[in-house]
């Protein structure tokens, strides 16, 4: 059988490291001085360890809200003679000036800081600890880190527990006396975002050996002095720098750059016009280039080929046969070139293994995966276009589209429109178009990015377009490994009584969902969660509007299944005034049906509680009971359960029945008469998973009718589904109670006759399976 789409499991070294970082004191650390966390002395770590160890815990800080950061975590690798560094990983504010000198005295070759805001210039210092060892380093996004805190002057001090660092770094004094003076072996950098009162020229003249430079987004005010690389420099990126024919005639100077980036985020934010000569000069100069990106461009009409001149045949990578004319001078096909938010993006013939665009799925999948990490306005266009691809057409590139879906969410974790756009596009590419196709991990995944988003933003979108991607799972199979996290993630978003509409209706049914068909341990941990108290006060808003919808009904229903065999639940909802709110609704709304059914369910719930039974016993309730055995409210279902709560209640014996009105016997004689005008061949709207409740009623003589109505139960569910429930009936030692309801002499004939008939059903089922009715009930709620 093939593996579906994600099924690859995890290594044994990314599980053994997750595994470690989530019990650190059972394996690596102990608790020190001042409950600091200290690594044990007989632990020697090697790098490939110890950079997983780091990388994987900000995967987990940034992506597992279950994870709790450690307080000291960096101090761990503070000394190089028990673990070493070599390539780290760090993002967002999360990261602070003390976590970055605790690992001062690592030989680091490669440490990349993005949108770490968090830091201030006293990082600064700490880089140059790693002055001598240093080949890569990244500071994207890390803004603050050129500024001090509070004008302080630059320092490093060996301690800083107390020092005020814990609130992001503000914009203050520039700090000016930092340089890469003595960065000998720098050969890769990204100074993405740097800002604009830092001037790139002074700070990077002592990097003579650069390779690779990223200036995205920096205000470049002289292009001369990029000369200086100009027999090394091998990759350049200047997104969304102005582009001038002063700063193109600098770059096509660099002769040996291999890749090349000159795109901007907009046409329109850009004067700059992308001409065929410009184009033909970077061709013709730069001949070692295997990847451009000109996205963003405005392009002249004569870059392109005439439609009419075009080559014949289908799409080709030749460059002699590009619908571009410059790029017929390459010598070979370019690896990526990025066309995204260009006119050329559209032509026949591009001669690029991998484009950026938006003419069809591949272009934009590429995008995505281009521009994700550093370049997040340009990904959520993508985005955008792959979430329109997968809801009109068809998407032909499920796993990867998936996959790059699921890391942009993780990555752009705080970023909302990424948010937003990503959790649109999940909706439909795990709908039942693309189910058979996707694996159990893959889904997963998928479900714990939206459980990020919805933690993450109370915003209406994102919450609706999350819980929405929710609905497209196994409800509560799939949902089972987040179990505790989802429930309390909807009842906060069911919170507000006044939320928006379709957002509450959807989080009901999935509140719904979630505790039907459970055991009883996971619906007791949804009660304390304050499941019972949620659900009833949405019913209090409904009542207060006079309305009963689907979020009344789901209400209700979701309040039958989690009181379900739950006697604490069952009390919770008599402690938040339900039984009020019951009759306000009996009241309200006389004529809804399902409403109706719903209720009367969970009060069977709550009356096979002998310890709840005393508050039901009242004039008031009782005859309202006793009213609806009369109903015909779907079928039988309203009347079945109004005598099922009334058997339970006759059960207790006529000694609790301490009102004057009703009178006992009236109320019996009126169960027998209603159980007496069901039809025993009814279709249920019901889903017993066990018939305890009921088998409890069969071997007493206290009241013949609560015997009665367990024994039609019987009857009716063996002979209407009897492949379900004569297997249950057997199992749950069913038949040798029946046999005790024929010893009796207080059994009613008729009672008598329903179970013989009930034994006689089971015997058939027994020695010839295959020849019983098919039927299904239908599974609106959930019983026993």
């Amino acid at each position: 059988m093939a593996a579906k789409a994600g099924d690859n499991p995890d290594s044994l070294m990314t599980l053994s490291t997750v595994f470690c970082l989530k019990n650190l004191r059972k394996t690596m650390c102990y608790q020190g001085i001042r409950n600091k966390l200290c690594l044990r002395s007989d632990i020697f770590l090697p790098s490939e360890i110890c950079d997983k160890l780091v990388n994987t815990y900000m995967e987990l800080v940034h992506t597992d809200s279950n994870f709790e950061p450690e307080e000291s975590f960096f101090q761990l690798f503070s000394d190089p003679r028990s673990t070493r560094l070599t390539r780290v990983q760090l993002r967002e504010e999360f990261v602070r000036d003390r976590d970055l000198e605790a690992i001062r005295k690592q030989d680091l070759i490669e440490l990349h800081l993005t949108y770490c805001n968090s830091l201030s210039s006293r990082s600064l210092k700490t880089l140059t600890c790693f002055r001598e060892t240093l080949v890569s380093l990244c500071l994207f996004g890390c803004s603050h880190i050129f500024y001090r805190k509070g004008g302080a002057p630059l320092a490093c001090n060996e301690d800083t527990e107390n020092e005020e660092e814990e609130s992001p770094a503000s914009r203050q004094a520039l700090e000016t006396d930092f340089n890469f003076q003595g960065f000998n072996r720098l050969r890769l950098l990204n100074l993405g975002g740097l800002p604009d009162e830092v001037d790139a020229e002074s700070l990077l003249k002592p990097l003579k050996s650069l390779t690779s430079l990223d200036l995205s987004n920096v205000q470049l005010l002289g292009t001369s002095f990029l000369t200086q690389w100009r027999d090394r420099l091998a990759s350049l990126v200047l997104y969304n720098v102005d582009l001038s024919e002063e700063l193109v005639n600098t770059v096509v100077e660099i002769v040996n750059l291999r890749h090349l980036d000159i795109s901007r985020e907009s046409r329109r934010t850009s004067k700059f016009k992308m001409t065929r000569k410009i184009l033909t000069a970077i061709v013709q100069r730069l001949i070692n280039l295997v990847s451009l990106d000109i996205s963003g461009h405005t392009m002249l009409d004569n870059c392109t080929v005439p439609h009419f001149e075009e080559a014949m045949g289908r799409p080709s990578t030749e460059p002699c046969k590009s619908s571009i004319y410059p790029f017929q001078e390459l010598k070979r096909p370019l690896q990526f070139l990025g066309l995204y938010d260009t006119t050329l993006c559209n032509v026949t013939h591009i001669p690029a293994y991998k484009v950026t665009g938006s003419k069809n799925e591949d272009q934009v999948l590429n995008a995505i995966e281009a521009y994700t990490e550093f370049r997040p306005e340009l990904a959520h266009r993508a985005i955008n276009q792959l979430f329109d691809i997968a809801r009109i057409q068809h998407c032909s590139q499920l796993l990867r589209a998936l996959q790059l879906v699921i890391a942009a969410l993780k990555c752009h974790k705080y970023d909302k429109s990424i948010q937003v756009t990503g959790s649109a596009a999940l909706f439909y590419l795990t709908n039942t178009e693309y189910r058979s196709d996707q694996s159990v991990r893959l889904r997963r995944e998928v479900i714990q990015v939206v459980l990020n988003g919805m933690e993450q933003y109370q915003e209406v979108t994102v919450q609706r377009n999350c819980c929405l991607t929710l609905c497209n799972f196994s409800i509560p199979e799939e949902l089972e490994f987040q179990y505790s996290r989802v429930n309390q993630l909807l009842l906060k978003i069911l919170e507000p009584a006044r939320q928006d509409e379709s957002i509450q209706r959807i989080a009901v049914h999935l509140c719904n969902a979630l505790v039907c068909q459970v055991d009883n341990h996971h619906k007791e941990a949804v009660g304390k969660m304050g499941f019972v108290k949620t659900m009833l006060n949405l019913i209090q808003k409904k009542l207060q509007d006079r309305m009963c919808d689907q979020v009344m009904e789901f209400s209700w229903s979701a309040l039958w299944n989690i009181t379900d065999e739950t006697p604490d639940n069952c009390q919770m909802f008599l402690n938040c005034r339900g039984m009020s709110l019951f009759l306000d609704c009996l009241q309200e709304f006389p004529d809804k049906q399902e409403l109706h059914r719903n209720m009367l369910g969970l009060l069977g719930n709550v009356a096979e509680v002998k310890a709840l039974r005393p508050q039901l016993l009242t004039p008031q309730f009782i005859t309202v009971f006793s009213n609806l055995l009369d109903s015909k409210a779907d079928g039988i279902e309203v009347s079945y359960n109004a005598c099922g709560v009334l058997s339970h209640i006759m059960f207790d014996g006529p000694e609790v029945w301490s009102m004057e009105e009703p009178q006992r016997d009236t109320v019996m004689s009126k169960m027998w008469d209603a159980i007496q005008s069901w039809d025993v061949s009814s279709r249920r709207n019901i889903n017993y998973r066990s018939f305890e409740p009921i088998l409890r009623l069969l071997p007493q003589s206290i009241s013949p009718v609560s015997q009665h109505w367990a024994t039609w139960a019987l009857y009716n569910l063996v002979s209407v589904y009897p492949n379900k429930y004569c297997p249950l009936l057997i199992k749950e030692g069913g038949i040798s109670l029946l046999e005790k309801v024929l010893e009796l002499e207080s059994s009613h004939p008729d009672t008598k006759d329903m179970a013989s008939k009930v034994m006689e059903q089971c015997e058939k089922f027994k020695d010839d399976p295959m020849e019983t009715n098919q039927g299904q009930e239908v599974n609106y709620g959930q019983r026993g």
